[in-house]
């Protein structure tokens, strides 16, 4: 019998738990401030209650790294696509894949509410002095793209590559480009010597 890729029961729904929520805190923060949007207001959007919440995230600022978490794998997810869809073309793939992500974080209600009204510090903490969870997690799944795809990249090489990578990304968030695709452009020239360089080791 081949084996199931269903999660098991118990952590399905726990992701469905962590989605609900998150998605409810997108939508609050559609309408109001970060500065305004408390647990209870995002456990009533999620429809469970605010001990469901605390217990999943612990804090106020738990609640927030999630969200950036979620932020990044959708960077990475944008890196990923754009490789596999543009195989043996660095170039336009990381193109593709940065100027993806600064047009969805741009549009991001937390990443808005970072950039307008008052100084918020503990969400600019996220993308600085508390970022390493959020750099850890998406430089490995893109590391293991970058192994895994048409690039092959050796391990070490992987690691290099998508630190890089994730913390040049991360970086633009508190300061958007004013032309994604100028950056982008720009972000890929840095970073497709190396790829080359990857790819001719094992041609």
């Amino acid at each position: 019998m081949a084996p199931s890729n269903r999660l098991p029961y118990q952590q399905a729904t726990r992701t469905l738990l962590r989605e609900s929520v998150l998605d409810a805190m997108r939508d609050l923060l559609s309408v109001k401030d970060w500065s305004e949007v408390t647990m209870t207001d995002v456990a009533a959007g999620a429809q469970v209650s605010r001990q469901t919440v605390y217990n999943e995230f612990k804090s106020r600022q738990g609640l927030a790294q999630a969200y950036a978490l979620r932020l990044a794998d959708r960077f990475v997810g944008a890196v990923e696509d754009a490789i596999y869809a543009n195989a043996g073309r660095p170039h336009v793939a990381l193109v593709e894949g940065f100027t993806t992500f600064f047009r969805q974080s741009a549009s991001d209600p937390l990443v808005q509410s970072l950039l307008t009204g008052e100084a918020k510090p503990d969400l600019l903490r996220l993308i600085t002095t508390d970022s390493g969870p959020l750099l850890e997690h998406a430089s490995a799944r893109l590391a293991e793209t970058l192994e895994r795809s048409w690039v092959q990249a050796p391990p070490a090489e992987a690691g290099i590559l998508s630190r890089g990578i994730v913390r040049l990304a991360i970086s633009y968030i508190s300061m958007p480009p004013d032309s994604d695709r100028d950056v982008a452009e720009d972000l890929s020239r840095t970073f497709v010597p190396f790829i080359e360089a990857i790819i001719g080791a094992h041609a």
